[in-house]
């Protein structure tokens, strides 16, 4: 499938699939997007605790890029697991540069986030560790009531439909720990009422730029 790398609004750049007319982040600021629904609206509600991520779509990385600065920033200890069915290929994902505004201190780790071995658990620094697994989500089997926050982060509904239905969604309930929540930039009403159906609380926040909400879904029973 042709990618495209383009530049967003804060300067950060994504991927843009022509054939799907879909960015791998909002053209209005990749990195704010991922730092307002991922780390503010996500991470920062286990500040300074022991806590396991897991993240539907790993693509560029740049989630878990600044997960690990969180971690290492505030002395929390990350468990990090990433799937992706359709890896970035390394030498596109090193163009986009976030380093350039998160700090550059962090551009090996960034590099060894996409060249460590996929299926493999690394210790990344003493507060993060990581692994990717290259599978599809329909084809995976989580260990139950293992993650604290699942981030999904799939391309929307209307590009890739397929990942938003209710047995997947099922699966990130099941892998959730009592009291986790799953976090995504996506606010659909149908995907709102399916993960409602499957029992979690919902919780619609204010989007990132370009974007009126979000939603946390909140295990709670």
């Amino acid at each position: 499938m042709k990618q495209e790398i383009i530049v967003t609004s804060d300067g950060s750049k994504t991927i843009y699939l022509p054939e799907l007319d879909e960015t791998y982040h909002s053209s209005h600021g990749a990195v704010q997007e991922a730092k307002h629904v991922f780390i503010q609206n996500g991470l920062d509600a286990f500040a300074d605790k022991d806590i396991a991520v897991f993240e539907m779509g790993f693509g560029t990385g740049l989630n878990a890029l600044l997960s690990f600065i969180q971690a290492e920033n505030n002395t929390t200890s990350i468990h990090y697991t990433g799937i992706e069915a359709y890896p970035v290929a390394t030498d596109i994902a090193l163009q986009m540069d976030y380093c350039q505004l998160v700090g550059e201190e962090h551009s090996a780790k960034f590099e060894q986030l996409h060249t460590v071995n996929w299926d493999e658990k690394i210790q990344l620094s003493d507060q993060f560790s990581f692994k990717k697994v290259h599978q599809k989500i329909e084809d995976y089997t989580p260990e139950l009531d293992s993650f604290d926050i699942v981030f999904y982060d799939a391309f929307g509904p209307r590009a890739q439909e397929t990942m938003w239905v209710p047995t997947i969604l099922q699966k990130m309930y099941d892998m959730l720990k009592l009291g986790g929540f799953l976090v995504t930039y996506c606010a659909k009403g149908q995907v709102k009422r399916d993960l409602k159906a499957l029992g979690f609380e919902i919780e619609a926040l204010p989007g990132p730029p370009g974007k009126r909400e979000m939603t946390r879904a909140w295990k709670k029973s």
